[in-house]
């Protein structure tokens, strides 16, 4: 698929808001982190400033952040600032918040945040995937952190897209930043050099035990084989005369206010109360401690040297041969052996689960520096195995007089032939990169899942893997719940040989249409169903999920309605649709919020009639910013054409807005569309739309809504019988663009971004129209770092290059004369190449004038930046400089 962009310049002369923090961070040279933080968006990395500044205040541990884009797609709950303007202001929030923890450096490489999505694949390709993860291995090459943490990695449910794509951005620099062979220019061209971070961290952890700050020491993970660190956020701090880290973390988070955060209320002061901030290991290089010995034992064996641990620049690397592991089978386990000092008679033990032989010698002898040593075992589980259960292998490396020290891997049992639910396509991507990535236990979290109409039919496709070394032949089986049949009593396959993949497919039907859908059904929603392969010499059973939908037939209008925000008799015959089922937020009574939607359609649109009940008005907007629906009272409603998108990219979805504040004309109703097919304004990207609404007064109790959408604005030709539907209601109860409950018809957790969980719209009567697709346009509104004088201000100062590009010599660019004058700050600059200076005028909070200059080859030139008054104390000169993709920043103080 092609992608078509619309570009949106940053506008210079842009005015910062909010204050600096009392705690702003002042890079003064280049720099070697301890930890590095790696997400997608500013304000991302909110949940551990108050893990970081405690580690930060009290063992001098140093964390730098890594974020993709500058979130220039998001809300904006402060102003009517977006594109570029509202990202340097986030990157702003982003810098007083991180400052709170001690943090100085924060990298933002420059991605594009077009919208939300729950898809790491089309995040990929809007961001570009190896020009996203060279910028990160060479900001980690540049500032060699000893700890990556990172967001979750895995295709969950209702995982962000964005925040998905970080991650495996982030765990495949874990291992390329150490790899001479990835990115070699950085090695030869730019004089960087391998660098192996120690350890790699998903944000968060499940674990239950003690409260307060016993939840560092006295707790078990929810899953066994988890190896989860928890640092208590009730510690005080002397740097903020006793005030708890947990209160502190509020204070950061309050810096957030664009996202609808500055109101988060204070922190609990009990301190029995107070948790712990919880990370999980996703991989580690060097031996790690008992996870309970306290705060710090996510760093020890890298920044910090455990007690009787082994000497810090030890590494202890536990590699199995394969990941699924066969009962009764033998593999290989080698454990890789690295010191930056001599270790004098080492030797490495691999300890295996009750049951299982460990065969292998590890007396590995003196370890020299920079050589590696590696101890292999060979390792043979048990007869009987239960496909799916994961188990750890734990290897511990001694030596003569430098202590011990313990590292661990995963491996998960399988079956000879193991059958499984075919994944959704994204879900399917993303198994594919652990098994490239050989980070196969990131998919643990992953339920198999489908959707199927409420009393429909479709196919079911199970996965059929031959893990053995024998050419398997036997019977798949597919139970379902009550309510659904099977079309095969079983399927049979043969022939299937060691190490490919085959598949069988069955016929299901929901045979019971009155089940509840959606998260309407038990269990949030999800159908459990069986799947039982059978292979030589036994057989094996995996689960999956079906998803019901809901369903509705779309009466075809006597005559087009008019679009008035009333149904007069006979416009809307059909179903009366029940929108009033939460699927986020808050509980609220059906006075609060709830509603129902009627549709019909024409020969050239569709048309729907909206009713919704609400206590609350929330915060009107002027009609400039008719956008960004979860900040307050709306509807939006979707369109998935042919239905069964993976995506959003490929559907229409407007967010309509029953009133704006617009008294001059009216307070009339806007709509916008919104993470679709081509997001903006609503007249501009949908022509043809009408839209009026009916709200009442004295006293509020609600508003309805009527719109018609045209079928020419939709992204694709409809099929009529299997288009898809969603509605959804966002209520807000405040004046501060903050949302509470969403409700709706199709309704799970992530759903306004899973069109293939959305509801099913059969036309009748409706001839299905031959699909022609068109290309979605993609918002091209990133804030660049050579436009944000705080980057260059940092870059200038750490040597960073800023957006994480090639780094241009320092002498590329000069400021060869400056002269203040009454109006104006003139400058003289020599550059050594062709490229483009952008020159800015700050005073810490912003921007006072800018100027562009352009030089077709090296040589000198002047600008002139005009002034409106006296500069004020700590104003800086900033020049950024861009050539082709190398970038460099520099700075000249002016008052």
């Amino acid at each position: 698929m092609k992608w078509r962009a619309k570009t949106v310049i940053a506008a210079c002369g842009l005015l910062l808001l909010g204050l600096a923090s009392p705690v702003q961070a002042k890079p003064s040279g280049p720099i070697d982190l301890d930890i590095m933080f790696i997400g997608a968006h500013p304000d991302d990395e909110a949940g551990q400033l108050g893990m970081f500044g405690y580690w930060n205040e009290t063992h001098d541990m140093k964390a730098g952040v890594i974020t993709m884009t500058r979130g220039e797609g998001g809300g904006n709950a402060v102003g009517l600032e977006e594109g570029p303007a509202l990202g340097i202001l986030r990157e702003a929030e982003e810098r007083r918040a991180v400052g709170w923890a001690g943090v100085e450096n924060v990298y933002n490489l420059d991605a594009l945040d077009f919208y939300y999505t729950a898809s790491a694949p089309l995040s990929e390709q809007i961001w570009g995937y190896q020009n996203s993860l060279s910028r990160i291995v060479r900001t980690i090459r540049t500032t060699r952190p000893e700890v990556i943490v990172t967001m979750n990695p895995s295709a969950t449910q209702g995982n962000h897209g964005n925040h998905q794509e970080a991650a495996m951005l982030a765990v495949e620099a874990f291992y390329a930043a150490a790899d001479p062979n990835a990115f070699p220019e950085q090695i030869r061209d730019e004089g960087l050099k391998p660098f192996r971070v120690a350890r790699l961290f998903q944000a968060g952890g499940s674990a239950s035990g003690a409260s307060g700050q016993a939840c560092e020491t006295s707790f078990t993970p929810n899953t066994p084989t988890d190896v989860v660190f928890g640092t208590w956020q009730g510690y005080e701090s002397a740097r903020y005369d006793g005030t708890r880290w947990n209160q502190i973390n509020v204070f950061a988070r309050r810096e957030y206010a664009s996202q609808g955060w500055g109101n988060t209320g204070d922190a609990t002061t009990n301190p029995a109360s107070i948790g712990c901030n919880r990370i999980t290991m996703i991989d580690s290089r060097t031996p790690y401690p008992n996870p309970t010995v306290g705060g710090t034992a996510a760093l020890q064996g890298t920044s910090i040297r455990a007690q009787g641990g082994l000497p810090l620049g030890t590494e202890l690397h536990v590699r199995p041969q394969n990941w699924e592991v066969l009962a009764g089978q033998p593999f290989e386990v080698k454990t890789n052996v690295r010191a930056d000092n001599a270790l004098p008679g080492a030797k490495v033990t691999l300890r295996a689960p009750a049951g299982w032989t460990v065969q292998g010698r590890g007396d590995i002898g003196t370890v020299t520096p920079n050589r590696e040593k590696v101890a292999t075992f060979t390792v043979t589980p048990p007869a009987t195995l239960v496909a799916g259960e994961r188990f750890r292998l734990d290897a511990t490396m001694t030596t003569k007089k430098d202590g011990a020290g313990s590292n661990s891997a995963l491996v998960q049992a399988t079956a000879p032939v193991r059958g499984t639910l075919e994944p959704l396509p994204e879900v399917g991507d993303f198994r594919e990169w652990t098994e490239r990535n050989k980070v196969q236990s990131l998919d643990a979290l992953i339920n198999a899942m489908l959707s199927i109409p409420s009393g429909g039919t479709r196919p079911v496709r199970v996965d059929l893997d031959n893990h053995s070394d024998q050419v398997q032949s036997g019977t798949v089986a597919l139970s379902v719940p009550a309510g659904f049949a099977v079309a095969e009593a079983e399927q049979s396959y043969s022939g299937l040989r060691p190490g490919t993949r085959g598949s069988v497919t069955f016929t299901v039907t929901n045979t019971d249409a009155s089940l509840p859908t959606a998260n309407r059904a038990p269990n949030d929603g999800a159908y459990p169903v069986r799947i039982t392969t059978s292979y030589n010499g036994g057989s094996a059973v995996e689960p999956g999920i079906l998803n019901l939908v809901p369903v509705t037939t779309v009466p075809k209008a006597a005559a087009a309605p008019v679009v008035d925000g009333t149904a007069d008799a006979g416009e809307y015959t059909g179903e009366v649709i029940d929108i009033s089922t939460r699927w986020e937020g808050t509980a609220a009574p059906a006075a609060d919020i709830s509603g129902t939607a009627r549709l019909t359609y024409t020969d050239d649109a569709i048309y729907a009639l909206f009713d919704v009940t609400d206590d609350v008005l929330g915060s009107v907007l002027p009609p400039e910013d008719c956008k960004r629906p979860r900040r307050n009272d709306n509807i939006e409603f979707g369109i998935d054409p042919r239905g069964g998108s993976p995506n959003t990219s490929t559907v229409f979805n407007v967010a309509l807005f029953p009133t704006t504040k617009d008294p001059a004309n009216g307070n009339p109703p806007c709509y916008a569309r919104e993470r679709d097919n081509h997001q903006g304004a609503g007249p501009e990207t949908a022509p043809g739309m009408q839209v009026a609404s009916v709200v009442s007064t004295s006293p509020y109790t609600g508003y309805r809504i009527e719109v018609k959408v045209p079928f020419s604005v939709l992204p694709d030709g409809i099929d009529a019988a299997r288009m898809g539907l969603n509605i959804l209601v966002n209520d807000s109860d405040t004046q501060d663009l903050a949302g509470q409950t969403r409700v709706g018809w199709s309704t799970w957790s992530g759903v306004r971004a899973d069109p293939w969980r959305w509801g099913v719209a059969r036309l009748a009567g409706f001839t299905t129209q031959p699909s022609a697709p068109k290309e979605p346009i993609i918002p091209d509104t990133a804030a660049m770092s050579v436009n944000s004088p705080q980057t260059i201000l940092q870059s200038s100062r750490d040597k960073v290059a800023p957006g994480g590009w090639t780094a241009l010599r320092d002498d590329t660019i000069r400021i060869r004369d400056v002269r203040t004058r009454h109006n104006a700050v003139q400058v003289e600059l020599k550059a050594r190449e062709k490229g483009v200076a952008r020159l800015f005028v700050w005073d810490g909070t912003r921007i006072l004038s800018s100027a562009t200059v352009e030089f077709g080859r090296g040589g000198e030139k002047s600008a002139s930046l005009p002034l409106t008054g006296a500069l004020p104390a700590g104003t800086d000169l900033l020049v950024s400089y861009q050539a082709g993709d190398a970038t460099t920043g520099i700075a000249r103080k002016l008052r």
